[in-house]
């Protein structure tokens, strides 16, 4: 089996990078489809994707989404239809936002939760967030500043997450179902 990995977010592709680097998935980048994760939303808007999908000679390929808008639904282009089903496409939820890890990292959740109906998780940690003198700026260099040398830490805050934040839609994984 082999697993294709479409993130929507570059945040969400740096977080699955990290994971990946530091061996704390149940899957490793040799499981992967391109032994890579992909910044894609859609199928048939990813060049790469496709050129990966059609040098994959087998069946066995499970979808794995990872985003926090997660309404849209996968559209398979016609050329796969044989190789992808929408039986094997899971969905893997950063609801609000994934931001969230920074503000219950630094123990800003019941801030957060005053605010949250009219301040979005990104706005909130551009306010409130900071690391090593640096205010929290939405980029991949981010991410990789903050988790670098602690991904044990991500890995901790994916966990708490799920558990302060009890269940998504029945369709709906956590980050944290993919950890070891």
């Amino acid at each position: 089996m082999k697993y294709l990995i479409m993130c929507e977010g570059t945040d969400e592709l740096a977080v699955i990078n990290i994971l990946l680097d530091n061996d704390m998935l149940k899957i490793s980048r040799d499981d992967l489809l391109g032994l890579q994760a992909y910044h894609a939303r859609q199928i048939d808007k990813s060049v790469v994707v496709q050129t990966e999908l059609r040098l994959y000679p087998y069946k066995d390929i499970e979808i794995l989404r990872i985003g926090d808008k997660q309404g849209d639904e996968l559209k398979i282009p016609r050329e796969f239809k044989d190789k992808l089903s929408k039986e094997r496409i899971k969905k893997y939820c950063t609801k609000p936002e994934l931001e969230i890890l920074f503000i219950i990292s630094d123990s800003l959740l019941d801030k957060y939760e005053k605010e949250k109906s009219y301040v979005k998780a990104s706005e909130f940690a551009k306010k409130e967030i900071k690391f090593k003198r640096e205010k929290y700026s939405k980029s991949v260099k981010f991410y990789e500043d903050y988790f670098e040398g602690r991904p044990e830490l991500l890995a901790e805050l994916l966990r708490k997450y799920k558990q302060i934040n009890g269940s998504h839609k029945k369709d709906e994984l956590y980050l944290c179902d993919l950890l070891k």
